[in-house]
C-alpha cells in the first residue's frame, strides 16, 4: 500500500509537470487550457507540499520563479561561443552588396531566413539534461553578466525543457509596449526618471539586483538560435527554430524564408509598414544563410558573422536648437524642466519642445540653452533629446540649473532623499490647481468634451474656478462673458460638464489624482470598495486586500483622504450630484463570461472608450488573442492579433457588428 509520504511525492511531479505544461500553454503558446484560478490552486498546492518537503525543492521547480537578490553586483560569465554582434545595412543596395558577398564567398546560390530585430538586449541561456542552470548578458560577446536569477522571472524561458538535452540558446530579452508604458507612468507619479524608450527599460530591468523588481515588470523573450549546432545535427537555421519550439522555447512567429534577396527586401518593406502594429518595439529585420554548412564555410570576422546582416530601420531623428529651457509645476507638484526647441519635423510631424524629465537628467546628457541636440521620437510617439553636440558650441551656451522657488507661486522647491524630482509642496500653487483640473477633465477621468487646457487657464485668469468642484458651479451668464465663447460653444460645455456628473466611479477616483493611483487601480478600488464612502474609510490593511495594491499606494490613499482639502472637495462633488457609488449595468451583465480582444483603429470608439463599453456590460477586455477569446473586435489597420484569430476560428466582428452588440446600450456607454 502506497505510503502519505510517497502519496505526497509523486502529487509534487504530477504538479510540476502540470505547471510547466500550463506555462508553455500561457506564455509560449498564448493559448492556455486552463482558467487563472485552476492554475493558482495548481501553484498553491505545490507551494504547500514543497514546504512540507523542501528536501524535494529543486532550481527547475515552478515555485522558484523569483530567487534571492544579488549580493555584491553580478558575476561575469565566460561564454562557451562567443556572441558577435552583428554587421548592418541601411539601404537596399547594402543588402544586396551582402547577398553578393555571400554567394561570391559561398560559391553558389543561397536562402536566407527574416527574423524581426527586437529591440531588447541579447542573453545565452544554459541547459543542462533539459534544466535552466545559467543565463547571461551578451556583455562584449566573450564575457557577459550572470542575471540567472533575473532571468528565472521571465515566465517564456521555460525552467525544464520537453527533452534532457545540454545546450546554449540564444535569445533577446525584450518590455512589450504595454508594460513599458504602464512603468514609466508608475515612474511619473513616482517623480522617478522615465526610460527613454523599451529597450533602456529592459536593460534596467534584467540587471536588478533584486529579481523580485524584474519580476515586476513583465519582461519577455523571443529566442533565435542554438549555440554550437554543427550542419550534421540540423542542416538549417529553419530546422533549429523549429527544434527550439519542439523543446518548449518561445520562437516569434513571424519569421519567414526567403529565396532571393528580392523576397528579403519585400519583408522589409512590409515589417517597416508594420512595425506600430507589433505589441514590442523593433528596429529592424535580422537576415540570415538559412544552409548552417554554409554558415560554417563562411565563418566570421573578429566582430561579426559574415552569414547575418541585421538591417537598421530609418530613424526618425532630427536636430534642432535648443532656444530654451522652461519648467513646469505638474499636478502633484512635481517640477519638470522642458526644452524649448526650434521647430523640426520628425515623423511626419512638427516638434518644439521636449521633456528633460529632471535636473539629474540634464546633467547626465550636458544639455545646455543654446546647444544643438539630436531628437528623436521614442516609440515613434513621444518626443526625446537623445544627445548634446558639444562640437557645435560657440561659447554662448548657458548651463541649466533648477529654480530654488516655484516658478508659479514663489515658495522654495523641495527635492526628497532619494528622489529625482524636485517638488512645489504648497498646495495652493496655481499651477498645481491647473494641471489637477486639467487631469480631471481628462478623457480616463471625467472625460469633459471641450474643457481643454487653454479653456481651463481661461477659466482660471477669470477667477471662475479654483478646483474641479467649481466646474459644476458655472453658469452660462459666465461663459457667454467670455472670450471666443459664443452661445452655443457655452451650452456645449455646460452639457458636457453636466454629462460627466454620471460618469463610473472609477473615473472619479482616477480623476481625483490620487499620487499611485491609475486608471487600472482605480477600477480595482471600485469594484472592490462600491463607493466613495467605503473607500474614504478604509485603512491601509483594506486597501492592500485589494489586487494590485501594495503598501505604497495604499498608504498614498490613506494620505489623500486625510487631508481635509480633499475631503472638502469630495464632499462639493457629491453635493453637486457627482456619482459616487459603483453603479451595477441595469438588468445584470449580458456580457458577463466573455472575452474580447480590441484590434486597430475604430472610427467612432476611441480605444478606452470602447473597453469601457465592454466593461460595463461585464465583458472581459484581453490584450492577446487565445482559443478563450470570444469576439475579436478588427478596425482598420488591424495586425497581428487578427491573424491569429483567423487561424484559431475566433469570430470577428467590424465595428458596426461591435455596435449592434452593445445595442440599445450604446448611448448610455457613450455618456460614461
Amino acid at each position: 500500500m502506497e505510503s502519505k509520504q510517497d502519496a505526497d511525492l509523486k502529487r509534487i511531479a504530477e504538479l510540476r509537470e502540470q505547471l510547466h505544461y500550463h506555462n508553455y500553454r500561457y506564455y509560449v503558446l498564448d493559448d492556455p487550457v486552463i482558467e487563472d484560478s485552476e492554475y493558482d490552486q495548481l501553484m498553491q498546492e505545490l507551494i504547500r507540499l514543497e514546504a512540507k518537503y523542501p528536501e524535494t525543492i529543486t532550481p527547475d521547480s515552478p515555485t522558484q520563479r523569483v530567487g534571492h537578490p544579488v549580493a555584491g553586483g553580478f558575476a561575469q560569465v565566460e561564454h562557451r561561443i562567443p556572441l558577435l554582434s552583428l554587421a548592418n545595412a541601411f539601404s537596399k543596395e547594402e543588402l544586396k552588396d551582402f547577398d553578393e558577398r555571400v554567394k561570391r564567398w559561398a560559391g553558389q546560390e543561397v536562402d536566407y531566413v527574416c527574423e524581426l530585430k527586437y529591440d531588447g538586449l541579447a542573453v545565452s541561456l544554459t541547459y543542462e539534461n533539459g534544466v535552466f542552470v545559467r543565463g547571461a548578458t551578451r556583455g562584449d560577446g566573450q564575457i557577459g553578466e550572470d542575471v540567472t536569477q533575473n532571468l528565472r522571472t521571465i515566465r517564456s524561458i521555460p525552467l525544464k525543457l520537453a527533452e534532457p538535452v545540454s545546450l546554449d540558446v540564444r535569445g533577446e530579452v525584450f518590455m512589450p509596449k504595454k508594460a513599458y508604458e504602464t512603468l514609466n507612468e508608475e515612474r511619473a507619479a513616482k517623480g522617478e526618471p522615465l526610460f527613454a524608450n523599451p529597450r533602456n527599460a529592459a536593460a534596467g530591468s534584467l540587471r536588478q539586483l533584486d529579481p523580485k523588481i524584474t519580476a515586476s515588470r513583465r519582461l519577455d523573450i523571443f529566442v533565435y538560435g542554438i549555440g554550437g549546432v554543427r550542419p550534421d545535427q540540423i542542416p538549417t537555421h529553419l530546422g533549429c527554430l523549429g527544434r527550439l519550439k519542439e523543446l518548449g522555447f518561445k520562437v516569434s512567429p513571424h519569421s519567414k524564408h526567403c529565396v532571393s534577396i528580392d523576397e528579403v527586401w519585400e519583408f522589409v518593406e512590409t515589417w517597416s509598414e508594420k512595425r506600430e502594429s507589433l505589441p514590442f518595439a523593433i528596429d529592424g529585420i535580422v537576415v540570415k544563410v538559412n544552409s548552417l554548412a554554409i554558415q560554417e564555410q563562411l565563418g566570421a570576422t573578429a566582430k561579426s558573422p559574415r552569414w547575418a546582416v541585421a538591417y537598421k530601420f530609418p530613424a526618425d531623428q532630427a536636430i534642432a536648437q535648443v532656444l530654451d529651457i522652461e519648467v513646469n509645476v505638474g499636478r502633484t507638484g512635481a517640477v519638470t524642466p522642458l526644452a524649448i526647441l526650434t521647430p523640426t519635423l520628425i515623423a511626419g510631424s512638427t516638434v518644439s519642445r521636449a521633456t528633460l524629465h529632471n535636473e539629474d537628467y540634464v546633467k547626465a546628457k550636458d544639455i545646455r540653452i543654446g546647444d544643438y541636440v539630436v531628437v528623436q521620437k521614442a516609440g515613434d510617439v513621444i518626443p526625446e533629446i537623445v544627445r548634446s553636440l558639444p562640437e557645435r558650441r560657440d561659447g554662448d551656451e548657458k548651463e541649466f540649473s533648477m529654480p530654488e522657488t516655484c516658478p508659479a507661486c514663489s515658495r522654495p522647491l523641495w527635492r526628497a532623499p532619494g528622489e529625482a524630482a524636485v517638488r512645489c509642496v504648497n498646495l495652493d500653487c496655481p499651477a498645481q490647481a491647473y494641471e489637477r483640473i486639467i487631469h480631471f477633465a481628462s478623457r480616463d477621468a471625467m472625460n469633459i468634451e471641450g474643457l481643454g487646457p487653454a479653456v481651463i487657464k481661461q477659466l482660471i485668469d477669470n477667477n471662475l474656478i479654483d478646483n474641479p468642484a467649481d466646474l459644476y458651479e458655472l453658469t452660462f451668464d459666465q461663459l457667454i462673458n467670455l472670450e471666443r465663447f459664443g452661445e452655443k460653444s457655452a451650452r456645449n460645455l455646460l452639457d458636457a460638464i453636466a454629462a460627466s456628473k454620471s460618469r463610473p466611479l472609477a473615473n472619479l477616483i482616477f480623476a481625483l489624482g490620487i499620487r499611485h493611483v491609475g486608471s487600472e487601480v482605480a477600477r480595482e478600488l471600485a469594484a472592490h470598495f462600491d463607493s466613495m464612502e467605503k473607500l474614504r474609510e478604509a485603512g491601509p490593511e483594506e486597501l492592500m486586500a485589494v489586487g494590485s495594491i501594495g503598501e505604497k499606494i495604499a498608504s498614498s490613499i490613506v494620505s489623500y483622504f486625510s487631508r481635509k482639502e480633499n475631503v472638502q472637495l469630495i464632499d462639493r462633488l457629491a453635493a453637486v450630484g457627482v456619482n459616487m457609488v459603483e453603479r451595477k449595468t441595469a438588468g445584470g451583465q449580458p456580457l458577463a463570461n466573455l472575452t474580447f480582444v480590441l484590434t486597430g483603429t475604430l472610427e467612432k470608439f476611441t480605444r478606452q472608450e470602447a473597453e469601457a463599453a465592454l466593461r460595463g456590460l461585464g465583458a472581459h477586455v484581453a490584450g492577446s488573442v487565445s482559443r478563450n477569446t470570444d469576439y475579436v473586435v478588427a478596425g482598420e489597420k488591424a495586425g497581428s492579433k487578427l491573424d491569429k484569430a483567423r487561424q484559431l476560428g475566433v469570430k470577428i466582428l467590424n465595428e458596426q457588428q461591435f455596435i449592434e452588440i452593445i445595442g440599445k446600450h450604446m448611448q448610455d456607454l457613450k455618456q460614461d
